[in-house]
């Protein structure tokens, strides 16, 4: 076993024990001192994302990614204001959630703990960096950071910035810590760090969370992965389903909230499609569409299976066009990656019928895929977008990183 990766793994045992009983007060005062140290190292945080991002430009990184890589002013304060955010949130540890007295007069009670040390792998997004790390240390949980080699320096840079904060406060700076080798054998050792890791958490496209899912030896919990459908349906307003698909598909391409196919329903399929090729044309979108799609588009070139299937990350979109709702389910359910799913239509019984049908961790009525986000979602961010359905689903806040035990008070009582 690599030894670097065992030395991490006892420093953030010990930083567990350790944040495992530091009050509410403690958490959130190592908190605040984060956003500061962060505000005051914003030129060297800026200065060593510049770097990632030359370095990215030189290997020809697609400019979604880019984007995805990029630090600004603003979004490093985006980020300090869910790091506030995460402060003003209740604390879960040591709540009971509910407490009973059983036949044998024992008080049972199941009360709020950490997870204890968590695992995060993800790719080139540096906010993922501090959003994770604040949310974890909230939650009572040390944290080993694994991002990838494009965002190194920024990472780097985050976390010795998250390090200082928490030796002003005399917190161990073990309870944030960052795995700087980059390599993928010690990738894949670090998802085989039973004894270390109470659970690991991947975060960012199909081939990374797969290759965890199939790697790890310690629990995971599958995040991610967004291959997000708009369905317009025939009682749709068309004005509102332009605006929805526009959104999801051309804010920010390359997050996986973002749309990557649209269904259309047949009815309103010859009005509605020349609407929106036009809206796409702006944001320069290739449009990959069916047969019957292909009639009603000037400019597409004909969809393939991989196409429905795949979650495209840059200005790409699939489009289909069905003859009722269930079979938009139907192509739905063939092709989700459960993650979150929307319907446009007017029509209260069938988006009742979509609410209840569709399999996923988010399911829209009248509103972009977009909003799947922790800190839309009040949370302050989130550690990642579980997909899986054990432990927890969706954006994953405090709550989400936090398990139960029970805790059982007696007066002598023996069993007989």
């Amino acid at each position: 076993m690599n030894n670097y990766l065992i030395t991490l793994g006892k420093k953030a045992k010990q930083a567990a024990r350790f944040l495992g009983t530091a009050s509410t007060t403690v958490k959130n005062q190592a908190l605040k001192e984060i956003i500061q140290q962060l505000k005051m190292d914003k030129p060297t945080l800026l200065a060593a994302n510049q770097q990632d991002i030359l370095n990215a430009k030189e290997t020809n990184l697609p400019e979604a990614m880019i984007d995805r890589l990029l630090l600004t002013s603003e979004r490093i304060d985006t980020m300090c204001s869910d790091i506030e955010t995460i402060i003003g949130l209740s604390d879960p540890i040591g709540t009971v959630d509910k407490m009973w007295k059983n036949e044998d007069d024992l008080m049972i009670g199941k009360q709020r703990v950490p997870l204890g040390v968590i695992g995060i792998i993800y790719e080139a997004r540096p906010n993922v960096t501090t959003d994770a790390a604040s949310l974890c240390f909230k939650a009572g949980n040390a944290i080993i950071l694994r991002g990838g080699k494009e965002a190194f320096h920024s990472n780097q840079a985050l976390v010795t910035s998250m390090q200082t904060a928490l030796e002003m406060v005399e917190l161990p700076k073990e309870c944030i810590q960052l795995i700087e080798d980059t390599s993928r054998e010690t990738a894949k050792e670090f998802m085989q760090l039973n004894g270390y890791l109470d659970v690991l958490i991947p975060r960012g496209g199909a081939k990374l969370i797969q290759t965890v899912v199939q790697t790890a030896t310690v629990p995971v919990i599958e995040t991610g992965t967004g291959n997000c459908h708009v369905y317009v349906d025939k009682d749709a307003d068309l004005k509102m389903a332009l605006e929805i698909v526009i959104n999801g598909k051309c804010q920010r391409p390359s997050v996986c909230n973002s749309t990557e196919t649209v269904v259309v329903h047949e009815d309103i399929a010859d009005v509605f499609l020349p609407q929106l090729e036009k809206a796409l044309e702006v944001f320069k979108v290739e449009i990959r569409a069916d047969e019957t799609a292909r009639k009603f588009i000037k400019v597409s070139t004909l969809a393939t299976e991989e196409d429905f299937a795949t979650e495209f990350n840059d200005f790409i979109l699939a489009v289909k066009v069905v003859q009722s709702l269930e079979e938009a389910i139907d192509h739905i359910d063939t092709y989700t990656t459960h993650h979150s799913e929307v319907i446009v239509t007017e029509n209260y019984t069938t988006s009742q019928t979509f609410l209840k049908q569709i399999d996923a961790a988010a399911v829209y009525v009248n509103a972009s895929s977009r909003f799947t986000d922790g800190s839309v979602f009040g949370f302050g961010g989130e550690i990642g977008i579980s997909t899986q359905k054990l432990h927890a689903r969706g954006p994953m806040g405090l709550n989400e990183l936090t398990s139960t035990k029970y805790i059982i008070y007696g007066n002598g009582q023996i069993r007989n």
